[in-house]
């Protein structure tokens, strides 16, 4: 029986998994000088231009060096990651995956605007946005020193940001993180239910991403 950290690890639902153990690998390895964040961070120019193309990927794995910035971001993206695949995404990974891929892609639009180089930051936030609305009554306690209600979470986590680096710019992610959170929020909760009447191509994954994953 695995125990420890082992158990611990296995007991991730595997999107969140996969993505957390990408990010950790990214970090140590720019850590350990494997790698450079100057061959992993992403713009127009390097990823299309010169046909660099593996920076559209990368640069979401990256969160930065191992910092107290570094484990704030891993703690609350996993945990908030976790929960929600458990629960509004509980068996069905292509719709989480599709959620994160048509997340990705609206950031890569919107970076060459807000001048960020690297979307791990705001794309943690998406799923962090998405349960806190998807959770509007749910008391969240902010170590020990403060408590909120679930949809005040992702604002709180931009104050901390903040406090933590010092600058305003280093919160400019994840609030971008937050209005794409909310398009996805929209489009799957209320124009599902209000406008649609039921699931549509944003939604709900494509049959192709299903079948790859096992789940038609």
């Amino acid at each position: 029986m695995p125990v420890g950290i082992e158990a611990w690890v296995t007991q991730i639902p595997p999107v969140t998994r996969a993505w957390l153990a990408l990010s950790v690998l990214t970090s140590v390895a720019v850590q350990c000088q494997l790698m450079t964040p100057l061959q992993l961070y992403f713009s127009y120019k390097s990823a299309v231009t010169n046909m660099q193309l593996w920076r559209a990927f990368t640069n979401f794995f990256y969160f930065g060096g191992l910092s107290l910035d570094f484990v704030f971001h891993m703690f609350f993206f996993m945990r908030y990651s976790r929960m929600l695949e458990e629960s509004s995404f509980a068996n069905r990974k292509a719709d989480y995956i599709w959620l994160l891929i048509q997340s990705a892609v609206m950031l890569l639009f919107v970076s060459p605007l807000v001048n960020l180089p690297f979307l791990s930051s705001p794309l943690a936030f998406v799923p962090i946005y998405l349960w806190s609305r998807r959770h509007p009554a749910t008391p969240i306690s902010l170590f020990g020193l403060l408590t909120i209600t679930a949809p005040y979470l992702p604002l709180a986590l931009v104050g901390l940001a903040w406090i933590l680096n010092g600058t305003w710019r280093a919160a400019a992610g994840d609030l971008v993180g937050c209005a794409v959170g909310h398009i996805g929020w929209f489009v799957r909760d209320v124009w599902t239910r209000e406008m649609s009447g039921g699931p549509n191509w944003f939604s709900e994954a494509p049959d192709i991403l299903k079948r790859l994953l096992g789940e038609l």
